[in-house]
């Protein structure tokens, strides 16, 4: 069940064990399997990182299509919205590290949401997220976020098969992996779908090969199921 209050009010929702776990063994290989040089993205990838292009793969298609993830989604959005990308990351050893940043500043509040879904255990050593909750909605008279300020920022850790479901505007960023262990992550992007032409137009430089027609209404139920249900 979804406590709206609390996911509008903090601006992300951490979905433990949301990934069946006999599902992880496959998705893991499947990232494993479709890692790609920087050189052979039609945008080259930032140092530091290993990048997989898996957005073909069936159990990743079943991962970006999990209910819960899509209701907490949907709640987030509040409209009409699609699946737009999909592409695996993980931090190198010393690798990972990001200022504080948002995704979503270029559009409406609430026009999309960013799902981080972890194939391995997470936590300081291996680089988890960091994030500033109710960063996502500041209010009209609050001063800029000073994005190299890290007092409000706290830092996750969990289990594989965890999922973190952010407001695309929520003030956050990777860390460094110290430790060098895995840390295999699927990063997925849901838009409400006045975006759909715009992030169209840009698919073939996000490597984005696989269909995104599809729609879910604000509950996260896919439309022609929705409409069965009415």
């Amino acid at each position: 069940m979804i406590d709206r209050e609390q996911l509008h009010r903090d601006g992300y929702a951490l979905l433990r064990g949301a990934i069946p776990a006999e599902w992880l063994e496959e998705l893991r290989v499947a990232f494993d399997r479709e890692v790609k040089p920087s050189d052979q993205w039609p945008v080259p990838r930032g140092p530091g990182w290993r990048h997989s292009m898996l957005d073909l793969d069936p159990q990743v298609q079943a991962v970006c299509h999990l209910p819960e993830m899509l209701a907490v989604a949907g709640a987030l959005i509040g409209e009409r919205f699609f699946l737009a990308q999909v592409e695996g990351r993980e931090p190198l050893v010393n690798g990972g590290h990001q200022t504080l940043h948002r995704d979503g500043a270029n559009r409406r509040p609430g026009d999309s949401v960013s799902a981080l879904a972890y194939f391995d255990d997470y936590g300081p050593g291996n680089g988890a997220t960091r994030l500033v909750p109710g960063s996502h909605r500041p209010a009209p008279d609050e001063p800029p976020f000073d994005f190299r300020d890290e007092s409000r920022s706290m830092q996750l850790s969990g289990s594989a098969g965890d999922i973190l479901v952010i407001d695309a505007n929520l003030v956050h960023a990777a860390s460094r992996n110290l430790s060098g262990a895995r840390r295999r992550t699927i990063l997925i992007g849901y838009f409400a779908e006045p975006c759909a032409a715009s992030l169209r137009a840009t698919a073939h430089l996000r490597s984005v090969r696989m269909d995104t027609t599809g729609r879910f209404d604000s509950s996260g139920l896919a439309l022609e199921d929705a409409d069965q249900r009415s």
